[in-house]
């Protein structure tokens, strides 16, 4: 593998990571603060990040950012209305692929309890409500946060994010290994 492959797969899994994080302490932001129902781990794993916020990402930066990425901010905030349009249309197909995984796995979804709530709901798998927030917050990483976490990563030293990036893929791997020992007994 080249040393450019590495580079790029290190970032989008370090990216990954990121948004994964960003979106727990979001979850639980909204159930402690907004909600005011106390904190619990939103997500299925143990550590504290939720993988479908880093895949939703991932698939916002395969997808939507080239749009935007590199051209001046005049330029790229004429594609606004499709990058936060494309964002809730994407988040919310992979919020209900989601449910039905978890439901396959796990016998349920961590949001089916509080999805039923919204008005505008289907199967209390995903919720109009959300997918706004999903696309405004899509709007957010690629045009503030992604450009940051660019030139973060871009400044490691390729030493350096060779063992993080190590050290991280096994933490996650062992908690992943775990839910699924732990889902299938």
């Amino acid at each position: 593998m080249t040393e450019n492959k590495r580079a790029t797969i290190q970032a989008f899994f370090l990216y990954f990571l990121c948004y994964s994080v960003i979106g727990w302490c979001y979850e639980v932001f909204l159930e402690v603060v907004v909600y005011q129902w106390g904190f619990s781990n939103r997500g299925v794993l143990f550590g504290p990040y939720l993988p479908v916020y880093g895949v939703g990402a991932l698939v916002f930066l395969f997808t939507i950012y080239p749009l935007i990425q590199g051209k001046p901010r005049r330029e790229q905030l004429k594609f606004l209305p499709i990058v936060f349009v494309g964002c809730a249309l994407l988040a919310t197909g992979i919020e209900l692929a989601a449910s039905y995984l978890c439901e396959w796995m796990l016998g349920s979804w961590p949001w089916q309890t509080y999805a039923r709530d919204y008005t505008i709901q289907f199967q209390g798998r995903i919720a109009l409500s959300p997918s706004i927030r999903f696309g405004l917050g899509g709007v957010l990483f690629l045009y503030i946060l992604q450009p940051l976490f660019e030139t973060w990563v871009g400044r490691m030293e390729p030493q350096f994010k060779t063992a993080l990036c190590r050290l991280l893929l096994v933490v996650v791997g062992v908690d992943v290994v775990v839910f699924l020992v732990k889902a299938i007994l």
